[in-house]
C-alpha cells in the first residue's frame, strides 16, 4: 500500500511544480549596478539581448556617481567605446566636447539616460544569497529583496560587476584577497612596501603617553611587526569616501557633530600637524634634502582637493593622516552583509568625525579650524543623505584568478597580451595598507605610486574565469590581476570599457552557443572597433602621431613619451626651420566631420599654433591659441576644435600642423574626425 501512496504523492508534487509559473530566462544577468554594470547592461540590451540588472544596494553608478568627480585617467587614449562616450555625455552637459571632472548628480543623470535609452530592467536592494550550477555552467542565482523575499534568476550569461566579486566567489571561481609576495609573479612593487608616499615625518610618537610604550598605542596604529619588503599578506589597501564639498553658502550644509563621534580617533592627527607645521588643510609638499644628496618628499595638509564645476570639490585622501581609514577594512571583501554594513558605517563615522574634529576641536590651530568650517556638504548632492556620499570607495576587494593574470610586467610593457580587449594607463597605485611602529615612530605601509611608460593592453583572459570553473560568467571589475597591477587597472573609465567588452562577449557567446572562453577574440575586437557605441553609429576616426610615416613629417621633430597614446612629437621654434606634420584620415563615408586636435599639458607651448585643414578640394588655415583653452594644465590634456568640414570618402583630406610663426614648442600628437549628424 505504501508504494502507490508514494507514487501519488510524487505525481502530485510534480503537478504542483509544473503549475507554478517559471521565472523567465534572461539572456544576460548583470549583478552590480556600478558604472561597469550600467554600461554592461546597456551594451547587452543594444546587442538585442534580454537583460536584467541587479544592484544589491539602493544606488547606481558606483564611484562614478558616488563622489569620485576627479577622474583618474592616466592617458585618455586608453578610454574607448562607451567609457569614452560617458565622458563625452558629461561634456555635453557642461557645453563641452568632453569633461573628466564633474558633479555627482551630473554623472547620475548621464547613467539615467543610458538606463532610459535601453529601457533597462533594474532591481535595486536585491542581493545574492546563492547560486545553482549545472557542471561548469551557472544556471541560476538566488537573491532576496529588501523584504527578504527570495527570488530565482535564470540567465544564459552572467556578468559580475560588483566591487566585491560576490557572484564570482559564490559561483566557485578562484580568487585571491590581499597582496601577493613580490616573488610570486616577479614583481618589484607587490607585497609589503614602506615608502615616503603619504607618510608620517620622522619622529611622530605612536604612544598615548609620548615615549612610554606601556601606555599603549594611539587609535589606528597596529602592534604588528613590520614584515620584510615584498612579503605577501591578506591586507587590503585603505578605503575612504570621496567627498563633494563646497564653500558656496547658498548651497551649503554645515558639518555637524556626527553620531558615534570619538575625538580619540584623531589624536595622531594633532601630532602630525605639529610636526609638519600645517599652514592649510589643502594638499602640499615639502622637499627635504638628505645627507646623501637625495630628496625626501613630505606631504603636508590633510586633503587632496580637486575643483569640480559650480564651486564644488572632490575631497580625497592626502598625507600621513587623512580620510583613508587604514587597516580597518581587512574583513570587508569576504564579510557577510551585516559585517560589511558595520565596516561601511565605521568608515562613515570616521570621515564625518574627521571633518568635525578639524573644524571644532580647540586643539586645532584657529586658522585651520576656520578654513575647515568654510567647507560644507553640497545641498544639491546626495540629497537623501544630507550631502554625504552614497558609495564607499572599495578600492580593492576580491580579485579573480582567471585564464590570464595581469601583473606588473604587463603594466611596464615587459610582457604583452595577445588577446587585448581594452587598455589601462594609470600609474600602479596602492593606498596604504597598515599603520605600524617602525624604530619607535609611527609609519604607514603599503603606498605605491609608480608610473607606467605607456597605455598597455588588458587580456580578455583577465575577465574570464578558468574554463574548468565556470563557462558563462564574465568579471570585468574584480578581474584577474595581481595587487599591484590591479592598482593600475582599477579605474572607473577602464571598468566601463571592460563592462562593454564583457557584454559584447556575452552576446557573442549566446549567438555562437559557446563558452565565454571560446569566443573569437579577433571578432570581438573588430566588433568593438566597428561599433564602439553599440548603436550602429559611424565611428569617429583617430589618427595619432604614431600612425604617421616619415613622409608625413618635415623637419627635425623630437619624439617624447606622454601626450595622447604612447608618444607625441615636439618641435622647438628656436631650431629655426619650418617644420610640419601631416595627419591623413581614412574616411569610410563622406559627410560632415568636426575635427579636433589634442593639446597635452605643456608649459612651453607656443602662444599660437597654425593648422591647415584640407577638405579634399581646398585648404583653410586655422590658428589656435593654447592659452585660451583653459583646461590645459588642469588635466592630462584637452581637445580643441578646428571646425566642421564636409569631407569625401577616402584619404583625400588631411590636416597639417606647422611651426609657422611659432614662439615656443609646437606639438603634433593626435587628431579626431568626428561624424556630425545634419
Amino acid at each position: 500500500m505504501l508504494k502507490p501512496i508514494l507514487f501519488l504523492l510524487s505525481f502530485f508534487i510534480v503537478q504542483i511544480a509544473q503549475s507554478q509559473p517559471q521565472s523567465p530566462v534572461y539572456d544576460v544577468c548583470v549583478y552590480g549596478g556600478t558604472s561597469a554594470g550600467i554600461i554592461a547592461a546597456y551594451s547587452a540590451k543594444k546587442a538585442g539581448k534580454s537583460v536584467l540588472l541587479i544592484e544589491p544596494g539602493n544606488y547606481l553608478g558606483g564611484m562614478s556617481s558616488g563622489g569620485l568627480g576627479a577622474t583618474d585617467i592616466g592617458n585618455k587614449y586608453a578610454v574607448t567605446g562607451l567609457g569614452k562616450d560617458f565622458y563625452r555625455r558629461i561634456g555635453a552637459y557642461y557645453g563641452k566636447f568632453e569633461q573628466w571632472t564633474f558633479e555627482p548628480h551630473v554623472a547620475d543623470k548621464v547613467f539615467a539616460d543610458y538606463i532610459r535609452e535601453a529601457n533597462l530592467d533594474i532591481r535595486k536592494n536585491t542581493r545574492l544569497t546563492g547560486v545553482w550550477k549545472e557542471g561548469k555552467r551557472l544556471a541560476s542565482i538566488t537573491v532576496e529583496n529588501a523584504q527578504a523575499q527570495p527570488q530565482t534568476i535564470r540567465a544564459r550569461m552572467f556578468i559580475d560587476c560588483t566591487y566585491e566579486g560576490d557572484l564570482m566567489a559564490t559561483a566557485g571561481v578562484s580568487y585571491t584577497v590581499g597582496r601577493e609576495s613580490s616573488s610570486q609573479y616577479g614583481e618589484k612593487y607587490n607585497g609589503v612596501q614602506l615608502s615616503d608616499y603619504h607618510q608620517f615625518p620622522d619622529g611622530v610618537d605612536p604612544y598615548k603617553v609620548p615615549g612610554n610604550p606601556a601606555s599603549g598605542l594611539l587609535w589606528g596604529i597596529s602592534n604588528e611587526k613590520l614584515s620584510p619588503t615584498g612579503t605577501g599578506d591578506k591586507k587590503i589597501q585603505a578605503y575612504n569616501f570621496r567627498l563633494c564639498l563646497t564653500q558656496d553658502k547658498n548651497n551649503f550644509i554645515p558639518v555637524t557633530k556626527p553620531d558615534n563621534y570619538d575625538p580619540q580617533k584623531y589624536e595622531l592627527l594633532l601630532r602630525v600637524m605639529e610636526a609638519e607645521k600645517w599652514k592649510t588643510i589643502h594638499n602640499g609638499l615639502r622637499h627635504e634634502k638628505l645627507p646623501d644628496g637625495t630628496t625626501r618628499i613630505h606631504h603636508q595638509g590633510g586633503f587632496l582637493i580637486k575643483n569640480m564645476p559650480n564651486g564644488k570639490t572632490d575631497f580625497n585622501n592626502f598625507g600621513g593622516f587623512s580620510t583613508d581609514m587604514i587597516g580597518m577594512n581587512y574583513d570587508y571583501p569576504e564579510a557577510d552583509y551585516a559585517t560589511r554594513k558595520k565596516i561601511w558605517q565605521d568608515h562613515e563615522d570616521y570621515t564625518k568625525g574627521l571633518l568635525y574634529f578639524l573644524g571644532h576641536d580647540a586643539r586645532i590651530p584657529a586658522h585651520l579650524r576656520q578654513e575647515m568650517q568654510s567647507w560644507g556638504y553640497a545641498k544639491d548632492e546626495f540629497t537623501d543623505l544630507g550631502g554625504f556620499s552614497n558609495q564607499l570607495y572599495v578600492r580593492e576587494a576580491r580579485r579573480m584568478v582567471g585564464e590570464t593574470v595581469m601583473t606588473q610586467k604587463h603594466c611596464e610593457g615587459e610582457e604583452t597580451v595577445a588577446d587585448a580587449i581594452g587598455m589601462a594607463a594609470y600609474q600602479m597605485d596602492s593606498h596604504n595598507c597598515q599603520r605600524v611602529v617602525v624604530n619607535g615612530m609611527v609609519k604607514n605601509e603599503g603606498d605605491v605610486e609608480k608610473s607606467v611608460p605607456a597605455p598597455y593592453p588588458i587580456s580578455y583572459g583577465a575577465i574570464t574565469p578558468k574554463r574548468t570553473e565556470c563557462n558563462n560568467l564574465l568579471v570585468p571589475v574584480c578581474l584577474s590581476a595581481s595587487h599591484i597591477a590591479y592598482g593600475s587597472i582599477r579605474m572607473e573609465p577602464v571598468f566601463m570599457v571592460l563592462g562593454q567588452v564583457a557584454a559584447t562577449a556575452a552576446a557573442m557567446a549566446i549567438d555562437k552557443k559557446s563558452a565565454v572562453q571560446e569566443i573569437d577574440v579577433k571578432a570581438l575586437q573588430q566588433r568593438l572597433e566597428m561599433n564602439p557605441l553599440g548603436d550602429g553609429s559611424l565611428p569617429e576616426v583617430v589618427v595619432d602621431n604614431d600612425d604617421l610615416s616619415p613622409n608625413d613629417l618635415h623637419g627635425n621633430w623630437a619624439r617624447k613619451n606622454g601626450g595622447y597614446g604612447r608618444s607625441l612629437l615636439v618641435y622647438n621654434s628656436g631650431q629655426g626651420e619650418n617644420a610640419s606634420a601631416r595627419f591623413t584620415p581614412k574616411i569610410s563615408r563622406g559627410g560632415a566631420y568636426e575635427i579636433y586636435t589634442y593639446f597635452p599639458r605643456n608649459e612651453n607651448l607656443s602662444t599660437k599654433i597654425v593648422f591647415t585643414v584640407h577638405d579634399g578640394k581646398q585648404a583653410r588655415e586655422v590658428v589656435l591659441k593654447p592659452s585660451e583653452i583653459k583646461e590645459i594644465g588642469l588635466s592630462s590634456g584637452e581637445w580643441a576644435s578646428l571646425g566642421t568640414y564636409r569631407l569625401p570618402a577616402g584619404n583625400q583630406s588631411y590636416v597639417t600642423v606647422s611651426t609657422k610663426g611659432a614662439d615656443g614648442e609646437v606639438l603634433a600628437d593626435a587628431l579626431i574626425w568626428k561624424p556630425v549628424s545634419r
